[in-house]
């Protein structure tokens, strides 16, 4: 795909989303229109001096499916899921449409997303990948007991995740321990990290570092891949609720993928003028 024409710029309308903190800035591209480039993400992504996001979506037509969706994050990667801009971005293409169900393709996936009445949204985020070429990782190691000190697990859910498990959440020092992690070397494409404190078969309580993006209020792949993790290590239940600094998240492992439940927000609508996008 073209990276965006920066030499004539012309106004940019975005939409400002968020599911229980986790934000979004949404690009509506269905009428044409490039990727932005990573310098003009990371511009946007700049809280200070841009508008501001963990994630950056981007919807474009797709003949297979109702949306094509585009993750970037605010360091200008590629991420191959978003569970939380997947749920907030239907819920705004089911307002317009008035549908209450759709199907949107992914770089992971195509995924099944529906009205989950009382304000909220459903996704199902498909089946965890369980692989560890799949993940990925880079060797061939045992998933659900990483050889790294803490006994982290590893969950592919579209991105990579590193779980731990730790007896009270409160007292990690998370952006210290995230950053320390983010990188390891068995993660060739950088982990997602969660940390889990568990509160009972149904619940459990996760702090965030999302690569790329650092600590955020909330996420959804992650929430997915830290109750995969405790299901597997026999900790909990298969449906669980996830406890998140911004709220809370229903997760659902069933036979025919993880199953992903919350609220969605709209901020603003809002356009990036042709001056700040020329000033780069």
């Amino acid at each position: 795909m073209a990276a965006m024409d920066m030499r004539a710029p012309s106004p940019l309308p975005f939409v400002k989303m968020h599911g229980l903190g986790n934000d979004f800035v949404v690009l509506d591209l269905r009428g044409g229109g490039g990727l932005p480039t990573p310098a003009l993400t990371r511009r946007i992504a700049d809280r200070h001096f841009g508008v501001g996001f963990d994630q950056l979506a981007v919807v474009q037509n797709d003949t297979r499916s109702d949306a094509r969706l585009v993750f970037l994050n605010a360091d200008g990667s590629r991420s191959a899921a978003c569970g939380n801009a997947t749920r907030c971005i239907a819920r705004w293409l089911m307002d317009q449409s008035g549908a209450d169900r759709l199907t949107l393709r992914t770089d992971h996936a195509t995924l099944a997303v529906e009205d989950a009445g009382n304000g909220l949204t459903r996704v199902n985020m498909g089946p965890p990948v369980l692989d560890w070429r799949g993940v990925p990782l880079a060797e061939d190691v045992d998933l659900l007991h990483l050889p790294i000190p803490g006994d982290p697990v590893a969950t592919g859910m579209g991105n990579p995740h590193m779980t731990f498990f730790v007896p009270d959440l409160a007292a990690v020092d998370l952006p210290a321990f995230g950053a320390a992690h983010e990188h390891h070397p068995l993660y060739p494409e950088r982990a997602n990290v969660e940390v889990v404190e568990v509160l009972s078969r149904d619940a459990i309580r996760v702090g965030v570092w999302e690569r790329g993006a650092g600590i955020t209020l909330a996420s959804g792949s992650c929430s997915c891949a830290a109750a995969v993790a405790a299901a597997r290590r026999g900790l909990t239940d298969r449906r669980v609720t996830v406890h998140l600094p911004g709220g809370d998240l229903v997760i659902d492992w069933r036979e025919d993928g993880v199953w992903m439940e919350g609220p969605t927000a709209t901020v603003f609508h809002g356009t990036l003028t042709p001056d700040w996008l020329g000033a780069a």
